[in-house]
């Protein structure tokens, strides 16, 4: 068996989810997927698809299987690129994977233009308000924003973002403009559990941390939700700037407390450790420094 070979039918097999559509991609005959679809599960001494007349689907190994399988075969195709000359110019398959709201302001449009440069390149973004595990889920590089504590992690800053109290300024003319943090205990105030998990806002004053405790109206994991609730003039929330960017830039939002915030949180890329990053990471990487401005820090 020739396990790479193999390999790459599992993939196609496991893409297109039928075992004729991946003969007819790899350009072979569907007893001969079958046959090396078979073989590699006895090499392997796992099941990978589960089949039934009517569809093909991933066993739990299989999915775990599948990331590893396509980094590699990427892997290859760029190994084979630089021994042909091409320098390692990017192909084969590039997922991303970003926060939801981040992703779909910032990330997507560079990804988009990413790929209309090269043309080789197939992408994936994946969109998700969670600590999207990389190497697991097969993802090439991440958006992270805040700390990168995971030691099987390499995070290169490229950007930072404020934490922000904002509200709507019918809101503040009517119930007033908080000064001081320990002012927001006479406010309605509204949850953005994506920021504050706690039920409680921090904020910077003269070096020192200052807590106050929550007693929200609103409670939501949703920036959307938050900040919507804010613009009807349901009370303030917190949130990262780039959320409230629009909004703050069409006057339906203002900031408050901006003198106490908290240093702004780094926005990072993030690699699996022990892995040279890839030709299409690499590009993407550049690409960002050169044509996207993620500083969200301005007055």
């Amino acid at each position: 068996m020739d396990r790479l070979d193999a390999m790459a039918t599992f993939v196609a097999v496991a893409d297109l989810r039928a075992f004729a559509a991946a003969a007819r991609r790899r350009g072979l005959s569907r007893p001969a997927v079958t046959r090396q679809v078979a073989a590699l599960e006895a090499h392997l001494g796992v099941r990978l698809l589960t089949r039934t007349t009517r569809r093909v689907a991933l066993t739990e190994a299989g999915t775990r299987y599948l990331a590893r399988a396509r980094r590699v075969l990427a892997d290859v195709t760029e190994a084979e690129g630089v021994a042909l000359g091409d320098q390692g110019a990017p192909a084969g398959r590039l997922v991303v994977a970003a926060p939801n709201l981040f992703g779909r302001q910032h990330v997507a449009p560079l990804v988009c233009a990413f790929l209309a440069r090269h043309p080789a390149l197939a992408g994936e973004l994946l969109l998700a308000d969670r600590a999207v595990s990389l190497v697991e889920e097969g993802v090439d590089v991440a958006v992270r924003i805040g700390h990168v504590g995971d030691p099987g992690l390499v995070a290169r800053p490229v950007g930072r973002t404020r934490r922000v109290v904002v509200g709507a300024p019918a809101y503040l003319r009517r119930r007033g403009t908080p000064r001081r943090p320990e002012e927001l205990a006479r406010h309605e105030l509204i949850s953005f559990t994506g920021v504050s998990a706690g039920p409680e806002w921090r904020f910077r004053r003269d070096g020192a941390e200052v807590r106050v405790a929550l007693a929200p109206r609103f409670v939501t994991n949703s920036a959307d939700a938050a900040l919507g609730y804010a613009e009807q003039g349901g009370g303030l929330t917190q949130v990262l700037a780039y959320q409230a960017a629009e909004a703050l830039r069409a006057g339906r939002l203002q900031v408050v407390l901006a003198g106490f915030e908290r240093p702004p949180l780094a926005i990072q890329l993030v690699t699996p450790a022990g892995r040279l990053p890839s030709a299409a990471v690499r590009a993407f990487e550049l690409q960002l420094a050169q044509t996207c401005d993620w500083e969200f820090t301005a007055p």
